[in-house]
């Protein structure tokens, strides 16, 4: 997957002569504040200091990616191409730099995460698409911990027609707005088993899970579907339906 993704940048930056250029890419980590502004809900993980958010400025065109292992980077378009995307780290350089190239270049858009009531916002708005595409009896699995659209979810299906698996130690096998957590490492076969649709977070691409992710959709046959700013520049290279409704 991400030799697909390298490649595709590399062809843009090529086909418009960004490669050898003297640009400087430089990618900052983001407050709380600059990155999801006030909002009245605090158990998001950027607000617990589990996250970061990453921003690439490529030429005025800016792109964000969450990770957990934040760092900064300043250099030509050329040395991001050169990272080995063997940890965390580079993955999370390398996709909010896709993300502002492609910005730059009208490939994506929506690269900039919502701010203050955005985020909620966007939760009733994914849940209302997806109960309005299938039905108020859809069964459906989230891969990763966004307490918005789960609380969202939880209030318009029944019980037992969500489920949700995250990696964070802290979250597995406890009871978030009246659903189990279950441990992302283990169940995420079962969750495709049980599920109707599949609702993952972005930073899936950061974290490496997301070929995995989409490998199951397609052994399983499910409908998979992402959120967030991270994966806008990867959805569009890799073909996946992509919610993030709020996003600028």
């Amino acid at each position: 997957m991400y030799t697909k993704l390298k490649t595709a940048l590399i062809d843009l930056a090529k086909e418009n002569d960004l490669l050898e250029s003297e640009i400087n890419i430089t990618a900052k980590i983001l407050t709380s504040e600059e990155a999801i502004g006030e909002t009245e809900r605090k158990d998001f993980p950027l607000l617990q200091g589990k996250e970061f958010l990453i921003q690439a400025d490529f030429k005025n065109a800016l792109g964000q990616a969450f990770t957990d292992a934040p760092s900064n980077f300043k250099g030509k378009l050329k040395k991001i191409l050169e990272l080995e995307l063997k940890d965390n780290s580079d993955r999370a350089l390398f996709i909010a730099t896709l993300n502002a190239v492609m910005r730059y270049v009208d490939a994506a858009g929506k690269t900039i995460h919502c701010k203050n009531e955005g985020p909620e916002l966007c939760a009733a708005e994914i849940v209302r698409t997806i109960i309005d595409k299938y039905s108020a009896d859809i069964k459906v699995g989230i891969v990763g911990f966004q307490p918005a659209i789960i609380d969202t979810f939880a209030k318009k299906l029944p019980v037992n027609n969500l489920k949700v698996v995250d990696l964070d130690k802290n979250n597995i096998n406890k009871l978030k707005y009246g659903v189990l957590i279950w441990d992302g490492r283990k169940m995420l076969k079962e969750l495709f088993e049980i599920s109707d649709i599949i609702l993952a977070t972005g930073s899936t691409v950061v974290n490496d899970s997301l070929s995995q992710l989409i490998f199951l959709a397609d052994e399983y046959q499910k409908p998979l579907y992402l959120y967030g700013t991270t994966v806008a520049g990867a959805g569009k290279i890799l073909n996946l339906e992509r919610l993030c409704f709020q996003s600028s």
